[in-house]
């Protein structure tokens, strides 16, 4: 009985510490939304990766952030002038819209769609009586390198006949570790031509 008894008490501390170094791990570590028992949307994503990404942004449903202009490369428009302000508005299992909205401009949202099993992050342009812009759908899909942090889309298909000076264009969007911000990057042939970033910490009153 003793032998056993060593060997129940020798389980109970190995589970203890176990729970122990479980619980510091957590601590120090950015879990994405799927992977902590909250699961939004994006069920039919093959990549496991792009759901946790995807329900990372769908927790800010319902809110609305400020930004700003962070980069721009030399001879580009710059909107560092302008009010930078981003919603998450709808967000259900197979797509998440997040209008951008510059100043009185409210012409963009940026779509984040899920298509046979995969991720596509689209730019809607529409006029104001809600009519599509000649330009507007473009975009790409997820590379697969991507983390529940952080997405990569390069232009597809669509784009480069679209706009075909954007063939070689990606756009990539990612969180802090620590989920105070989100930003918006086009990039083209490696090269960062724009950023804009919010302030996801503060929830501001929409107009």
């Amino acid at each position: 009985m003793k032998k056993y008894a060593e060997i129940w008490l020798l389980l109970l501390i190995s589970a203890v510490i176990i729970g122990i170094l479980f619980l510091q791990r957590s601590r120090h570590t950015v879990e994405p939304v799927s992977e902590i028992g909250i699961p939004v949307v994006g069920s039919e994503l093959v990549n496991t990766q792009e759901r946790a990404f995807l329900n990372n942004i769908a927790q800010l449903c319902g809110q609305t952030f400020a930004g700003k202009e962070t980069f721009i490369a030399e001879g580009r428009e710059s909107w560092a002038d302008k009010n930078f302000v981003m919603h998450v508005t709808v967000c259900e299992d197979d797509r998440v819209y997040v209008p951008f909205h510059l100043d009185d401009d409210r012409s963009r949202t940026w779509m984040f769609l899920v298509e046979e099993g995969r991720l596509r992050f689209r730019h809607d342009h529409r006029y104001e009586d809600g009519t599509p812009e000649d330009i507007t759908m473009y975009g790409g899909y997820a590379d697969g390198q991507g983390t529940s942090l952080l997405q990569s889309f390069p232009a597809d298909d669509y784009t480069c006949e679209l706009i075909p000076t954007s063939c070689d264009a990606v756009w990539r969007v990612f969180l802090s570790e620590d989920l105070s911000t989100f930003s918006y990057q086009l990039r083209y042939q490696e090269e960062l031509l724009f950023e804009g970033a919010f302030d996801i910490t503060k929830n501001i009153v929409a107009d």
